[in-house]
């Protein structure tokens, strides 16, 4: 007895909207469950840093509080909350200026760490000769070297991002020509075996080879690049009536007012972590197809 052709067409139809409802279902619960994990690991990953900073501001009030300790040594939590809502617009100002100096300097710094670290991996005479000032450079202390620089350059921004640069370029030069240094042999075998030049050599594998390298001293750098432009205005950080946050530090000290020196030191760090999320940020998408894999 055959099966009329109506019924095995609606028995194939059934059958593939049962198979289209469930391939759905599952996606569904296996999106809610990936969802559900990212959400999981989000929190475990934010809870405990946001415990314990609500942990030590609890213990530092109560320190302050039972342990008869001078407000103008070390201020309540609050009193530094104040500070920075009842002084936001001077500090943001002055940190927008420390942020400009330390950005500029870092920039600098980092085109002139690639272009040296560039000479350093292609010619190893002036690699020997040149790497020991480099070193030189490193180990001077920039408070030193700060009124030398001010002589030179005057009271001001550039100071400030003369200093910052300094302070700043030694990570990306050493990092930047370790990374062209260790670039695989017999992958530069292979391009001489095809001929490529010596500038095809360096741009197609020195420099991809040294990018991960090149993004760790670069997210070295950014943070001493804030150390260098709050430094740097401890010296020379007043010109036309702008004020960074390190003369905002200088001046609190001075006047044993900590509730508005913890306040800029707060500012400063924020100011740190948000120049590294930024050089981390572009690494992760501007150069992240740009290596060897």
């Amino acid at each position: 007895m055959s099966v009329p052709l109506e019924i095995l067409i609606f028995k194939q139809v059934g059958q593939q909207m049962y198979e289209s409802e469930t391939d759905n279902l599952i996606a569904g619960r296996s999106g809610q469950d990936s969802w559900r994990g990212w959400l999981g690991h989000g929190l475990k990953a934010v809870l405990p840093p946001v415990f314990c900073l609500v942990a030590g501001i609890i213990v530092w009030d109560l320190v302050i509080r039972f342990g008869n300790i001078d407000r103008y040594l070390l201020p309540t939590p609050w009193a530094v909350m104040d500070v920075l809502l009842g002084r936001s617009g001077d500090l943001l100002c002055a940190a927008w200026i420390t942020f400009c100096s330390a950005l500029t300097g870092f920039v600098f710094s980092l085109v002139t760490g690639l272009l040296v670290a560039t000479l350093f991996s292609e010619f190893r005479w002036f690699r020997q000769g040149c790497y020991p000032y480099a070193i030189f450079l490193h180990t001077v202390p920039i408070v030193a070297i700060s009124p030398l620089i001010i002589t030179w350059f005057g009271y001001g921004n550039r100071s400030v991002v003369v200093i910052t640069y300094i302070v700043s370029l030694f990570p990306i030069i050493t990092s930047a020509t370790n990374g062209m240094l260790q670039a695989s042999g017999e992958l530069k075998e292979l391009f001489q075996l095809y001929g490529a030049s010596r500038w095809a050599v360096l741009w197609k594998l020195k420099l991809p080879s040294a990018i991960p390298q090149i993004i760790s001293g670069a997210q070295t750098a950014s943070g001493l690049a804030v150390v260098g432009a709050i430094v740097g205005e401890f010296f020379a950080g007043y010109e036309a009536g702008q004020f960074g946050l390190g003369y905002y530090i200088f001046s609190a000290q001075g006047m044993f007012r900590t509730d508005i020196l913890l306040a800029a030191v707060l500012l400063s760090t924020l100011l740190g972590i948000g120049l590294f999320a930024l050089v981390t940020i572009l690494a992760s998408t501007v150069l992240r197809r740009w290596t060897i894999r």
